[in-house]
């Protein structure tokens, strides 16, 4: 061996030993023994899976073995991940559920519980910390529930109070549509849609009940003006439960780094999306190009099974997103943790965490992120980085869990206090 290949194999010895090497493989990086026992010893927790779109409209069975399933979360792939805890999203498509979005949110509730019921020894419903940390102790999937978009309550705080009951445990103050009561970002520039700069004081109102409740706050999708309204009304620790990094990818669905650092003094956290519209620029602008020809695919499908008086399926939907979203190039799976290190640096390492958005993203995640079982490659990458173990532990669960407490102490002083 020559002098010169004698020092660059001390070189590379080196960076190796000290965890510090970056992978250059786009997929992302191989798993070592490390990075497993890592993951192992965590209690990893997702915020946001859709998962539950899948058992109502497909009958979908979350412990499935079929290998063709091109689905992101299964008991075996979530099992295989060292994935502990899952959020289910309980999203009610405004546009098809008009008059009956409460109807909706409650079938998609029962679907889990229905999962849940079939799978006892696989996996359990949990509604407290108490509850993830038993099932971690168990070996059993931890399965929770968030209602994505506040049009699920239709108005009535009554209902919200129920879906509490019912073991829901977040809520997304808006979806992509503008509600009665809080902005949305998705149609913040619409003039066709009337809005309220931010929350209106039911909307207010709202995130005080979700605080004495017990209910973690959600401000993903939410408009900026409605974001800085949460954060004043909270008494309590706010989530983004699938939200990225606009500094890095300017869409008006990540947050800016004001916001990052108004949700650390919060004492909140921000679970990254894992879509690569939201993780990688080149990408967003790909997408937002083709974007009116996918909507007008959508809607065509959408009419003609109007016409023929049937109703909407969401499977058929999501195969002509993935038919679209396959035609752009998945970005690296370093734009993922760039999210996640960019949110460190700003927020501080207590206020980031994982919020895949999995089986909601139409197969357009960064390359070798393909399902739950590829959680492991965020501890390698970041061990990578340089992250002690304890920081990543705290990055795959630690932050919410502490999140997650904090509501539920607010709540308990709430409700004593109303006594």
């Amino acid at each position: 061996m020559t002098r010169f290949l004698l020092l660059l194999h001390s070189c590379l010895l080196l960076a190796v030993s000290s965890g510090t090497a970056q992978s250059s493989d786009p997929s992302g990086p191989p798993v070592s023994a490390r990075a497993r026992a890592i993951q192992e010893s965590a209690i990893v927790v997702d915020t946001h899976a859709d998962t539950p779109q899948r058992f109502l409209d497909e009958g979908f069975d979350i412990g499935s073995t079929d290998p063709k399933d091109v689905g992101h979360l299964s008991l075996d792939k979530a099992r295989s991940g060292g994935l502990g805890a899952e959020f289910f999203s309980i999203w009610v498509d405004p546009e098809t559920n008009q008059g009956h979005f409460a109807q909706h949110t409650f079938d998609l509730i029962d679907s889990v519980y229905e999962q849940a019921a079939h799978h006892p020894d696989r996996m359990m419903m949990a509604f407290s910390v108490a509850d993830i940390e038993r099932a971690h102790r168990e070996h059993k999937l931890a399965a929770l529930m968030g209602i994505e978009g506040g049009h699920s309550i239709e108005n009535d705080m009554h209902l919200l109070r129920d879906y509490y009951r019912l073991g829901v445990r977040y809520m997304t103050l808006s979806w992509s549509n503008t509600n009665e009561w809080a902005d949305s970002s998705g149609d913040i520039d619409d003039a066709k849609i009337q809005h309220h700069n931010g929350l209106t004081d039911f909307g207010k109102q709202v995130v005080l009940e979700m605080n004495r409740l017990g209910m973690m706050v959600d401000i993903s999708h939410v408009a900026d003006k409605t974001f800085w309204d949460a954060i004043a009304t909270t008494k309590a620790p706010v989530i983004a439960s699938h939200s990225s990094a606009r500094a890095l990818v300017n869409a008006p669905r990540n947050m800016t780094d004001d916001m990052l650092r108004a949700v650390a003094k919060n004492g909140g956290v921000v679970q990254v999306n894992f879509f690569s519209g939201f993780d990688d620029e080149s990408y967003r602008k790909a997408n937002a190009a083709q974007s009116k020809e996918q909507a007008d695919a959508i809607q065509k499908y959408i009419d003609s099974l109007k016409a023929q008086g049937k109703p909407v399926n969401y499977i058929e939907v999501d195969r002509i997103e993935r038919e679209w979203m396959a035609k752009i190039p998945r970005p690296p799976f370093k734009s993922l943790i760039d999210h996640i290190d960019h949110i460190a640096k700003v927020a501080g390492v207590e206020h980031v965490g994982l919020g895949s958005d999995f089986d909601g993203v139409s197969g357009a995640t960064p390359q070798g992120m393909d399902s739950a079982a590829d959680l492991p490659k965020i501890t390698q990458a970041l061990l990578d980085r340089g992250y002690s173990a304890d920081d990543i532990k705290k990055i795959l669960g630690g932050n919410l869990l502490r999140v997650f407490r904090q509501v539920e102490a607010v709540s308990r002083e709430m409700q004593a206090q109303s006594h």
